[in-house]
């Protein structure tokens, strides 16, 4: 309790002692998210544990100093993070960060769609026809061999043993195939995907999740939100970089492949990816 309230009190005095106070009736974007952390009593180890962004660039963007970010996208990303965490709405700041910065970035069109569904193999259905028939031709094949090869074996006796009780009709039923096994749809589907370039599809599948793109040349091919449902893909000659915001929500397809990587709700997650079998970077 004792740290907590010197941590809080460190704060107050820092943001008492912030040039923008005395000079501008507005708090910056960094006096906001500072003050709202103070009020919420979290620390900005907190705040670094649950955004997963380093404790110097929150420190940094208290202090209104992005530089640390890595450029504009990733500072608006971030701001999104921890406006959350500390429970303000992170919009009004984002609009206001590109008000300062130039603008908010117009996002590029995507690549070409690539289906990655295309190349996954289809089920087939058990031929029951077939099988029904193989059965049939068992059993008659059976019956025949019984009362034909027990004449030729018995000789004079044949005649009796025909006299006798008729043969029943076997209950054998006859056994459904099993369907085929699914393929493992690794190396076909890395073989359908163009082998020049490096193609990433982005599905919304559990929950909505912010997302950012760049191209290998720093381009941005995409900065925004993916609703549930929606879908995203993006291709580069060389490599393709990716923030996922809440990781968790998204299925990935990387050069055909789906990434099996086991991302938590919420968890922020940067990613680059290449030709050939993917691999998380």
């Amino acid at each position: 309790m004792e740290e907590d309230q010197n941590f809080l009190e460190d704060d107050r005095n820092s943001l008492e002692d912030s040039p923008f106070s005395i000079e501008d009736d507005r708090p910056s974007i960094g006096q906001i998210l500072q003050q709202a952390r103070v009020d919420a009593r979290l620390s900005v180890d907190d705040i670094s544990n649950s955004t997963r962004v380093r404790v110097p660039i929150v420190h940094g963007i208290e202090q209104d100093d992005f530089s640390r970010c890595g450029g504009d996208v990733y500072a608006r990303g971030h701001i999104r993070m921890i406006a959350r965490a500390v429970g303000v709405d992170p919009e009004p700041l984002v609009e206001r960060f590109d008000a300062d910065h130039g603008g908010r970035p117009a996002p590029t069109p995507a690549a070409p769609l690539f289906e990655a569904e295309r190349i996954r193999p289809e089920r087939r259905s058990p031929n029951w026809t077939a099988a029904m028939v193989a059965a049939i031709v068992t059993v008659v094949g059976f019956v025949g061999f019984t009362v034909f090869g027990g004449e030729e074996d018995t000789g004079g006796k044949g005649k009796q043993a025909a006299e006798g009780p008729k043969p029943q009709k076997s209950g054998v039923k006859p056994t459904p195939s099993k369907p085929a096994p699914k393929p493992e749809p690794s190396d076909s589907a890395i073989a359908a995907a163009p082998l020049d370039k490096v193609t990433v599809r982005l599905s919304a599948i559990e929950d909505k999740s912010w997302i950012s793109a760049k191209a290998h040349d720093g381009k941005l091919l995409f900065d925004g939100l993916l609703n549930k449902g929606d879908s995203k893909t993006f291709q580069d000659d060389e490599q393709i970089d990716l923030i996922l915001g809440n990781a968790g929500a998204i299925e990935l397809f990387v050069n055909g492949k789906k990434v099996e990587d086991e991302f938590e709700a919420g968890q922020v997650e940067r990613l680059s990816y290449t030709q050939g079998d993917p691999e998380a970077g």
